[in-house]
C-alpha cells in the first residue's frame, strides 16, 4: 500500500472493516476491534490516523513492533493478523494491522473475551452468539465442504485459478501481498486442506475433474421460446468448478438474454438494452453457487431464460430457518458453505455475507425493474426476475417476425398513427407493407384500430398485453 491508496482508504471513513487509532497507546482497543473483525468479514486497523481521518503517523520503533507482536498470542484460536507500514512523513509511519478470518475458527477471543463488529462499533459479543458460533466450530468437521475429497490431491486442482484468486484477493485488499504463490500454502490459508489433503470445498472451487465423483458440480442452462417449457431454443449442461460455471452462465446470458426496447420520450427513438440488469443476475448466480446444498449429488444450479422472465434455481432448502420473505430484508449471515463463500469474498465477488439478496433487489429497483421474487419449492430455492414493461411475444399460434415484434413493442408506448409508427421502427418498411403487417396483427387479435383514414390510430389489444401467466413450478 502506498500513500495514495492510504488516503483513498481513509477517505471512506471508519466502517465495519476499517478503524482508526491515533497511536499504539490505544493498542488494546485496537486488538479488541481486530477480534471483532475476525468474527466478521475481516478488516484493518490503521494506527496513526485520528478518528476524524487526519493522517498523522507515529514513530514506529523496535519497541513498538515488540508491543504489537506481544498481542498476537492473546488471540484464541491463533489468528492471522498481518502488519505493514506506510510512510507518511519523516520518521512517521501509519501502522496497519489486517485481520484475515478463517470461518472455521470462529468465534475468536482476545485476552479471554470475544468481540463483535457492528458498523463502525466494536462491542462484547453476546453469550448466545458466542455459544452458537462455538457450536458451529465444534461441528464444522462434519460439514460436507470440509470433508476430505477421497481420491483427489493438489494436482487435480486448477493452479492458474488458485493463483488468480490470490491476485484478485490482493487487488481487493482482502489478502496480504505476502500470500505467495506456493499452492499448498495458499490452500492452507484458504482453509481448503484437511490433513494436508484437499477437502470437498476445494473441488467445488478449483477441481479439474468431476465425474463420476462430483456430479453436483454442474450448471444447467436453457433458453425457451415463449413463456413455458414447450420448446427449447438452446439447452446445455456444463460441468466445472464454480468460477468456470459462473463464466459460462454469463456468456449464455449475453447470447440469449432478451432485449427490452423503450421509446425515448420526445425523440421517438428506440433504445435497446438487456431485459434484466446483468450485475443483479451475476450476484444471484454467485449467491446460488455459494449457498446451494452440495450434499445433493444429482443437484445443480439451473438458469432458465424465457421471453418474459428469467429464473435461477439451486438445490437445497434455505438454511437456518430462513424464509423467502427474509431475503429482501436484513437477515442473519450464516452461509451454508462458509469455506466456499469465503473464497468468493476474498476474490471481491461478494461484499458482506447476508447482503447478496438485498443487493439483487436494490440493483433491479435502481434499473427501474420490479423487485425479483424469491421462493422455495420441492427442495429447491429460486429467484425470478420480471420485466419492467411490455415484452412482445415470439409466437401467437405461429412465429412472429422481428418486424412484427418491434411493431408490438412500439405500440406498447400507446396509441399511434401509421406514420408515427413508421418513424420509430429501426428499419422502416414502405407504408403499404406496414399497413399489411398491422392488419395481419389485427387478424390474429394482437392489435386493433380506431378511426378511419389519416386519423386512424393503432393500439395493443388486451390479448397482446396478456394476462400474467403463472409458471408451472412442478418441475425446474
Amino acid at each position: 500500500m502506498d500513500m495514495r491508496e492510504l488516503k483513498e482508504l481513509v477517505s471512506g471513513g471508519e466502517s465495519e472493516t476499517v478503524e482508526f487509532k491515533k497511536s499504539t497507546g490505544q493498542l488494546r482497543r485496537a486488538s479488541e476491534t481486530l477480534c471483532g473483525m475476525l468474527n466478521g468479514s475481516g478488516g484493518r486497523v490503521l494506527i496513526g490516523v485520528t478518528p476524524e481521518g487526519r493522517i498523522l503517523g507515529q514513530t514506529v520503533s523496535d519497541k513498538t513492533i515488540r508491543e504489537v507482536v506481544e498481542i498476537f498470542p492473546k488471540f484464541e484460536p491463533p489468528a492471522s493478523i498481518i502488519q505493514f507500514r506506510v510512510n507518511v512523513a519523516d520518521n512517521k509511519d501509519v501502522l496497519i494491522l489486517e485481520a484475515i478470518p478463517n470461518p472455521e475458527s470462529r468465534p475468536y477471543a482476545f485476552d479471554g473475551r470475544a468481540y463483535q463488529r457492528i458498523g463502525s462499533t466494536t462491542s462484547i459479543m453476546p453469550q448466545a452468539t458466542y455459544q452458537r458460533l462455538l457450536s458451529e466450530r465444534t461441528h464444522s468437521n462434519i460439514r460436507w465442504e470440509n470433508q476430505i475429497a477421497e481420491g483427489y490431491d493438489n494436482t487435480d486442482l486448477d493452479s492458474e485459478e488458485i493463483l488468480r484468486t490470490v491476485r484478485l484477493g490482493i487487488a481487493a485488499g482482502r489478502l496480504p501481498e505476502s500470500t505467495g504463490t506456493v499452492i499448498p500454502d495458499i490452500l492452507e490459508r484458504l482453509g481448503l486442506l484437511r490433513n494436508s489433503r484437499p477437502n470437498q470445498a476445494s473441488i467445488v472451487l478449483f477441481a479439474t475433474r468431476f465425474m463420476p465423483d462430483y456430479p453436483q458440480c454442474q450448471l444447467r442452462l436453457a433458453r425457451f421460446r415463449g413463456i413455458n417449457k414447450s420448446e427449447f431454443l438452446d439447452q446445455r449442461q456444463i460441468e466445472g468448478h464454480a468460477f468456470h460455471l459462473l463464466e459460462e452462465a454469463m456468456l449464455f446470458l449475453r447470447r440469449h438474454l432478451p432485449v427490452a426496447g423503450r421509446i425515448i420520450p420526445g425523440l421517438f427513438e428506440r433504445e435497446d438494452e438487456p431485459l434484466f440488469p446483468l450485475e443483479a443476475l451475476r450476484e444471484a448466480l454467485v449467491n446460488a453457487f455459494c449457498h446451494r446444498d452440495y450434499t445433493i449429488a444429482g443437484g445443480a444450479v439451473s438458469l432458465a431464460v424465457y421471453d418474459d422472465r428469467l429464473e435461477i434455481w439451486s438445490d437445497g432448502t434455505l438454511p437456518f430457518n430462513l424464509k423467502p420473505e427474509d431475503l429482501k430484508k436484513d437477515h442473519a449471515s450464516r452461509p451454508r458453505n462458509p469455506l466456499i463463500a469465503q473464497v468468493f469474498y476474498l476474490r471481491g465477488m461478494i461484499e458482506r455475507w447476508g447482503r447478496g439478496t438485498q443487493k439483487i433487489v436494490e440493483l433491479c429497483v435502481k434499473a427501474g425493474h420490479p423487485q425479483p421474487e424469491f421462493g422455495e419449492q420441492a427442495g429447491s430455492v429460486w429467484v425470478r426476475f420480471l420485466p419492467s414493461g411490455y415484452i412482445a411475444p415470439h409466437r401467437v399460434a405461429h412465429d412472429l417476425t422481428e418486424r412484427q415484434r418491434e411493431i408490438l413493442q412500439t405500440l406498447a408506448s400507446g396509441k399511434m398513427a401509421l406514420r408515427e409508427i413508421l418513424s420509430i421502427l429501426s428499419q422502416p418498411p414502405s407504408l403499404r407493407t406496414l399497413r399489411d403487417e398491422l392488419y395481419h396483427l389485427k387478424r390474429i387479435g394482437l392489435v386493433d384500430t380506431m378511426g378511419y383514414g389519416r386519423g386512424a390510430t393503432w393500439f395493443l389489444t388486451q390479448t397482446s398485453r396478456g394476462e400474467k401467466n403463472e409458471p408451472n413450478w412442478t418441475e425446474k
